[in-house]
């Protein structure tokens, strides 16, 4: 462990300008590897508003991202997996000048894509089959199945909630149903919460009581029945359950009454308020959220935590997002798109600027921890191992192939003591914050310690092929372990420590192990950047 603490200690200081807090001096050629040397340019309208207002609070916003690091964030932040040597050779070696925009719509087109947001969908919507929900295995593998395929064929967002929101059958066979299951209870001013805090971005338990129970009224005739099937239940729409004397009367959330038919199902008088065009509610918060996913923060922060009193930090921007997100008609793709185009999302990771402005009006791209799944997967694919996960509820549908991605798994109680100490949501209350992608001591200890890793590193076939591998030159096996964990070749300087540190090291093959381990150690890795 010494020789890998050195070399770690080596890789950290070399690695550490991604996420240096002092500005490049003024006049000052800036970090290469991470930004080019060029003064950003506006591409669109979200890049004007950005950039006036970045003007008006005379904060400079940093540089245009290299090549090396726009191709690892955009394979990130899109599908949620590390690129593989190959693919950034590919994207480099392109010589077009719109080669971003191409690989963005590859990306988009990807398996991994609906993988990716079907896993960030099933964190908001309580996928999972174990306490305090109950789903069941059955039911929950419904539930993201309908997810992972709605995300698959881009689904409208407007469909998306509508279907959520109306539908009706067994939990086992209609996965949107679960909406209804995956929720505390089954009182209507719990259901009330729960679609505020997922189609509103609003915490409603802060809203006065009775704005709530007007809103809960909208789900009052929903009814439960149990079938022969364990677990089996079948959520619907009940004429016959007429409101108590003296119910609340359904009021929409603007504050405008509802007129509802004795035979109309009031939860489609709801939606059909929900997805109008005009109301302004439902595509500002979804705009937000999909901002606060590819940027680090909304511009409403936190973007389920929408309330008067919690403005946006740049309201044109956001009024800007909503009505374009309106205009393509609910295309979340096509949404994604314009914002990954944008120069704003291209920004290199380094501030210019020391003020705490810059970060929430998004004068840099935001350095944040790999969630739980995408480090997990990552460190499967470099070394070309698997693991194991299980869950604690019986059959069916525990069996979990060793090869499964954890980005596509689909009930959040299958788990693993990785996943847990890297602090995968227990999906419990469908809040954004339930995640949590801080750096930890324990977290640390586990990269830097665990037998786990440790195996996966010196007995991963990939990794281990990749190490006896015949070179021509030393610096291609460098290249290989740089390609392969940082997705980028090593500088000169790091070229000198790593052969400094191999000489120091003889003739076997043990330094390339370490510089392996230290590389999945730094901050580089560990942050989408």
């Amino acid at each position: 462990m010494g020789r890998i603490a050195a070399v770690a200690v080596a890789t950290f200081t070399l690695t550490a300008v991604v996420f240096s807090a002092e500005p490049p001096a003024p006049g000052r050629p800036t970090a290469s590897i991470f930004e080019l040397a060029t003064t950003p340019v506006p591409r669109g309208r979200i890049d004007e508003l950005v950039f006036a207002r970045l003007h008006q609070l005379e904060i400079e916003p940093a540089p245009i991202c290299t090549e090396t690091v726009f191709v690892r964030r955009a394979f990130l932040d899109v599908i949620g997996t590390l690129p593989t040597p190959a693919e950034v050779r590919k994207f480099l070696d392109d010589k077009s000048p719109a080669k971003r925009a191409a690989l963005i719509d590859q990306l988009l087109a990807r398996d991994e894509f609906a993988d990716y947001w079907a896993m960030k969908w099933s964190d908001l919507l309580r996928v999972k089959a174990e306490f305090p929900v109950n789903l069941w295995p059955n039911a929950a593998q419904a539930y993201h199945h309908w997810i992972h395929t709605a995300i698959r064929d881009n689904l409208p967002y407007d469909q998306f909630a509508r279907a959520l929101l109306v539908s009706n059958g067994s939990n086992f066979r209609v996965g949107p149903v679960n909406f209804y299951r995956a929720v505390q209870n089954k009182e209507p001013q719990t259901i009330a919460r729960t679609v505020a805090l997922t189609f509103l971005g609003e915490r409603a338990e802060k809203w006065p009581a009775e704005r709530l129970a007007g809103m809960g009224a909208f789900f009052a005739q929903l009814s439960y029945k149990n079938t022969g099937e364990w677990k089996e239940e079948i959520v619907f729409f009940d004429p016959n359950k007429t409101p108590a004397a003296g119910a609340p009367a359904a009021v929409f959330p603007d504050g405008m009454p509802a007129q509802l038919a004795p035979d109309r199902d009031p939860r489609e008088v709801f939606a059909d308020w929900l997805v109008a065009p005009k109301n302004p509610w439902f595509a500002r918060a979804m705009a937000n959220r999909v901002w606060s996913w590819l940027l680090g923060r909304g511009i409403i922060h936190e973007p389920d935590d929408l309330r008067p009193d919690n403005p946006p930090v740049n309201p044109e921007l956001l009024a800007e997002l909503e009505q374009r997100f309106v205009a393509v008609h609910y295309d979340v793709k096509q949404f994604m798109r314009d914002i990954l185009n944008s120069t704003t999302y291209q920004l290199s990771s380094i501030s210019h600027s020391d003020r705490p402005e810059a970060e929430a009006n998004f004068a840099f791209y935001p350095p944040r921890r790999l969630d739980a799944e995408v480090l997990i997967d990552a460190l499967n694919e470099i070394t070309g191992t698997t693991e194991k996960y299980s869950s604690a509820i019986p059959e069916p549908f525990t069996f979990v192939p060793e090869e499964q991605h954890a980005i596509a798994l689909p009930d959040g109680s299958i788990t693993s003591s990785f996943l847990e100490t890297f602090g995968r949501p227990s999906r419990d209350t469908g809040l954004e914050a339930e995640r949590n992608n801080r750096i930890t001591a324990t977290q640390c200890l586990t990269l830097l310690n665990s037998t786990l890793v440790q195996r996966k590193l010196e007995q991963g076939p990939k990794l281990q092929a990749l190490l006896r591998a015949p070179r021509n030159r030393p610096r291609d096996l460098v290249d290989g372990l740089y390609l392969a964990i940082l997705s980028r070749s090593p500088t000169d300087a790091e070229l000198a420590t790593v052969a400094a540190y191999v000489q120091a090291g003889g003739p076997d093959r043990r330094p390339m192990n370490d510089l392996a381990w230290a590389l999945i150690n730094s901050a580089e890795f560990l942050y989408r950047h």
